[in-house]
């Protein structure tokens, strides 16, 4: 193996579906052995496996995807989702929980930003008075969910600067941005400020970072890390290879 994440300037963890054939304590104790900080998207009840190996959760579930904030007809529903992970969150010391826009069903970009706003701006003094920051990952919606509305940077980042708040941000998804707009590393210079976690995957496919894929991810972990980024970079890809084997490469990659 003979990988060391603590060695680079970067905090790595990994997403648990990726690896739903394995148990969760197993991962999580393979993820320790590889000087990663954490595991993403964890619902409260799984918590106890990942502090056992003095890891944290990196990214707290919420809502469901489609069902999200640019429709108000979801409001209430994410708005008791969102108040449970961001309780559960704090009462661990952690930090996040994720959220999405949703599909728009119709609803136009204007209309679907204002939603979300009206939607985050009754529960961000909660996520505040506790220290958490809601993260809205951006998606694409021309392979994998089709209908999403928060598909491109310039929208979500126009998102967070209308609301102007230190404890929301965006979860700036590498694989479904290449999809969308590539541009990566430029995009990262230019509106890091915005972007408070990151996901990884090889494209095409969600697979890992071989060389059977179009990014190259230790200039774009360099890029990160040199934007002074103190959050947490969660590799989520779907291995073709041995998963462990692919999860140590992804480790070694973007450990600048």
């Amino acid at each position: 193996m003979n990988v060391d994440a603590k060695q680079g300037r970067l905090q790595q963890s990994v997403c648990q579906w990726c690896y739903g054939h394995m148990p969760l304590e197993e991962l999580a104790a393979e993820v320790a052995r590889r000087g990663m900080v954490g595991i993403d998207l964890l619902e409260p009840k799984q918590f106890a496996a990942v502090k056992q190996h003095g890891l944290v959760c990196t990214m707290v579930t919420s809502h469901p995807l489609e069902d999200g904030l640019c429709d108000p007809q979801f409001h209430d529903m994410c708005h008791e989702r969102l108040t449970a992970s961001i309780e559960a969150t704090a009462a661990e010391g952690w930090k996040n929980v994720i959220c999405f826009t949703g599909n728009a069903r119709g609803i136009d970009r204007e209309t679907g930003m204002r939603n979300c706003i009206a939607a985050l701006e009754k529960i961000l003094p909660l996520a505040e008075s506790k220290g958490v920051t809601l993260v809205m990952e951006l998606l694409n919606s021309r392979v994998d969910h089709p209908d999403y509305m928060c598909d491109r940077s310039e929208w979500g980042v126009e998102l967070v600067r209308r609301l102007g708040s230190k404890h929301f941000g965006l979860l700036f998804d590498i694989y479904h941005m290449q999809i969308m707009e590539g541009d990566i590393i430029r995009t990262i210079q230019q509106h890091h400020d915005a972007f408070v976690h990151y996901h990884t995957a090889g494209n095409p496919g969600r697979h890992e970072l071989d060389d059977q894929q179009e990014l190259r991810y230790p200039p774009i972990a360099r890029a990160i890390a040199d934007t002074g980024f103190e959050g947490f970079l969660a590799h989520e890809f779907v291995a073709k290879s041995d998963p462990l084997d692919a999860l140590s490469d992804a480790v070694r990659q973007c450990t600048v």
